[in-house]
């Protein structure tokens, strides 16, 4: 494949990350948050499951039980829980724009975990991205309270870092990157399922709209996501891959104007001090996290990928 067209996939990653908040909008509308989420990932696993069937991979379910279930249960069940709830209370910009600020926050607990050792860009850009983030939430000082859906959301940033830098310590080293992110994703599809059955969350089938949603996110946002992604990563190297990350939340922005919900300035504002944060670390880093070189989920890749100069939920 020509190097322009992995330059092409990437960035349209980037652009489905992008819509995942804006289309779980359109998903909220019909389905309660936690069969969302379990629908989401159902589909994706069994997509999943035959891909890695089709690639001769197999998927060592019963042998790495412990590991894909502490990271299904964190980074797929725990994230997209607090995801979905968190997007019924806030907008898709703002969504976008917290989560814009994991790669910082990755990288800051990894540190305290003494799992990684920062660059001094990183340490620098944290407190700017927090202030962006911060700004955005708090509405540039019009109000002095943060909103449900943003606390949600701010939750779910840190339970995604927690994953990533879970993921160098218990990912199975023996198995290829495609077994392990399927893995993961049976893992907590089955758990998002399992919660949503004892909750009792209603099964009311959703509209066209909103199933037309869930299968993009499914199936765009989730699988094709995860495998350009990671292509992105082989060819054209982790920081390179990198930069594109700042098109999630642009993207976002784009859509919601599209739907006539254009992004306000303080969300303007506060999305250019946090994607210029995130550029100031990966531009300024130099050596890659080591949980970046164990990862097989092209989230995590994502996450990991801003880290230090280079790779990814």
């Amino acid at each position: 494949m020509q190097v322009s067209a992995i330059y092409a996939l990437v960035a349209l990653t980037a652009v489905m990350w992008g819509a995942n908040f804006n289309l779980s909008k359109h998903v909220l509308a019909d389905m309660n948050a936690l069969v969302a989420g379990a629908a989401r990932f159902d589909i994706a696993a069994l997509v999943m499951l035959a891909i890695s069937a089709i690639k001769g991979q197999r998927v060592p379910l019963i042998r790495h039980a412990a590991a894909y279930a502490t990271l299904g249960l964190v980074g797929i069940a725990g994230f997209n829980v607090v995801f979905f709830y968190g997007m019924q209370r806030t907008s898709a910009v703002n969504g976008a724009l917290i989560m814009a600020l994991n790669p910082l926050l990755t990288a800051l607990l990894a540190f305290a975990l003494k799992a990684y050792r920062p660059a001094t860009s990183q340490l620098l850009a944290f407190p700017i991205g927090a202030a962006g983030v911060a700004f955005v939430v708090l509405g540039g000082g019009a109000q002095l309270r943060v909103s449900d859906g943003d606390l949600l959301m701010l939750a779910g940033n840190l339970c995604w870092a927690f994953y990533n830098v879970m993921v160098g310590k218990l990912l199975p080293r023996d198995v290829g990157g495609l077994a392990n992110t399927t893995g993961m994703m049976v893992a907590g599809a089955v758990a998002l399922s399992v919660a949503a059955a004892v909750a009792g969350a209603p099964l009311a089938p959703p509209g066209r709209d909103a199933l037309g949603s869930l299968l993009l996110m499914s199936l765009g946002g989730t699988v094709l996501a995860y495998l350009f992604w990671n292509a992105g990563i082989a060819r054209l190297g982790a920081a390179t891959t990198a930069v594109f990350l700042n098109l999630v939340p642009v993207s976002s922005m784009a859509i919601s104007a599209l739907e006539g919900h254009p992004p306000t300035w303080v969300q303007l504002i506060g999305g250019a001090i946090v994607i210029g944060a995130v550029s100031l670390a990966t531009l300024g880093s130099r050596a890659p996290p080591p949980v970046a070189a164990r990862t097989g989920s092209g989230r995590a890749l994502c996450a990991q990928a801003c880290d230090a100069s280079r790779a990814g939920n």
